[in-house]
C-alpha cells in the first residue's frame, strides 16, 4: 500500500488545462519541463513481486512540493502524500503519518522495492527527467512512445487531448528494479495555463 501512496503522489480537483502549442518536441520538453503548476487524476496499478493493487490516484504538483491522494487500494481507505523533493510524508487512513527522509533508499530497504519519486513529475508529463540522460523512442505520429532513465522503461500507450488540442499522456506503465506501475489519466489540469 505504501508503495501505491508514494508511487501515485497526488490529488487534484479538475480544472480545464490551457496549455501554449507544444506539438513539436524540444517545444515540449520546454514547456513542460518549466512547468511549475500542474495536476492530473485517473487510477494506478502497481505489481511488485507477487503482490499488487490498483486504486484512484489524484496528483497536485506545485514546484518541488506535491500532494497526493490515493484511495481504493485492498480496502484501506484514502493514503495522502505530502512530498518535498526527497522527502515524503504519509498519512495513512487512521490520520498515522510516517516521514521518510530519503525516499528512494529507504523504500527498498524496508519493502524490497523502490520507485523513482524524483522522476515521475516527469515522466507522468511524458518527458524525460531533464536533469538526467535518457534514451528515447517515437511513434510515427511525432509523440513519445518509449522512454529508458535510471534503470527504468517508461512505456506511453496513448494520449489525449488536454486542452486546445495539447496531447497529454493518457495510459503509462514504468517498469523498473522488481516494480511495475500502471497510470491511466482521466483529467488534467495546469492553473493558470503553462508558460508560452
Amino acid at each position: 500500500m505504501l508503495a501505491a501512496a508514494v508511487l501515485a503522489a497526488g490529488c487534484v480537483t479538475p480544472r480545464t488545462a490551457q496549455l501554449p502549442d507544444i506539438s513539436d518536441w524540444e517545444r515540449r520538453q520546454a514547456v513542460l519541463g518549466q512547468v511549475e503548476a500542474f495536476g492530473f487524476s485517473g487510477r494506478i496499478g502497481v505489481k511488485y513481486a507477487d503482490d499488487g493493487f490498483n486504486g484512484k490516484l489524484s496528483w497536485d504538483q506545485d514546484g518541488e512540493t506535491y500532494d497526493a491522494r490515493l484511495s481504493g487500494p485492498l480496502g484501506v481507505g484514502t493514503v495522502l502524500l505530502e512530498g518535498q523533493g526527497r522527502t515524503v510524508a504519509i498519512t495513512d487512513k487512521d490520520g498515522v503519518t510516517t516521514v521518510l527522509q530519503d525516499v528512494e533508499p529507504e523504500l527498498q530497504r524496508r519493502y524490497g522495492w523502490t520507485i523513482p519519486v524524483d522522476s515521475l513529475r516527469y515522466w507522468a508529463l511524458g518527458i524525460p527527467d531533464p536533469r538526467l540522460p535518457a534514451a528515447t523512442q517515437f511513434a510515427e505520429t511525432g509523440e513519445l512512445e518509449r522512454l529508458e532513465q535510471r534503470g527504468w522503461v517508461v512505456d506511453i500507450s496513448r494520449y489525449r487531448d488536454a486542452g486546445g488540442g495539447q496531447m497529454m499522456p493518457a495510459r503509462l506503465s514504468a517498469a523498473g528494479p522488481g516494480t511495475t506501475v500502471r497510470l491511466v489519466i482521466d483529467r488534467w489540469a495546469f492553473p493558470g495555463g503553462a508558460a508560452p
